[in-house]
């Protein structure tokens, strides 16, 4: 049998990529690791994926980068190529992230509205997935949809919109 295609890596563009990792350190608490820094960050989210049981597997989460839309390393050209500009002028990233059991939506929302996020959406259940969920734009214009599982029975709570 084939192995399949592994994704390994996403990137969220910025324009300033020291400050956009100092954002998420704020928000979700993850290391940031310019590498180097101010060209292309390594965002380590720490942690491991659960195994079978609900403990920790020996698989550790997903890593995610920032990269300076100036010059988008790697790539052949060392002085990069364009666009060297964020994408204002329509959808761009939308990037899930798994809210942890010692954290909140609401505490998450917060959090990045006070680091300059702008706030799109909160308390939504979608049946299709079971899970509830909220996001946010980053200053750079990506999206973060916040998730958290709606588990075996979940109690939706009222003035949650739904679908």
């Amino acid at each position: 049998m084939a192995t399949p295609n592994t994704l390994i890596f996403v990137d969220i563009p910025a324009d300033d990529t020291n400050a956009a990792g100092e954002f998420y350190h704020r928000v979700f608490g993850w290391e940031v690791e310019g590498r180097p820094a101010g060209v292309f960050h390594r965002i380590v989210p720490g942690g491991f994926f659960a195994g079978p049981d609900g403990n920790d597997s020996e698989v550790g989460n997903l890593h995610l980068g920032i990269y300076a839309v100036g010059n988008a390393r790697p790539h052949p050209d060392p002085a990069g190529v364009e666009p060297r500009q964020l994408n204002r002028s329509g959808r761009a990233l939308r990037l899930w992230i798994l809210v942890s059991d010692d954290d909140s939506e609401d505490a998450i929302l917060q959090r990045a509205e006070d680091n300059g996020a702008t706030v799109l959406w909160r308390h939504h259940y979608w049946k299709e997935f079971n899970g509830f969920n909220g996001a946010f734009e980053d200053p750079w214009g990506n999206t973060i949809v916040l998730w958290t599982k709606g588990g075996d029975d979940p109690q939706i709570p009222e003035g949650f919109t739904r679908e």
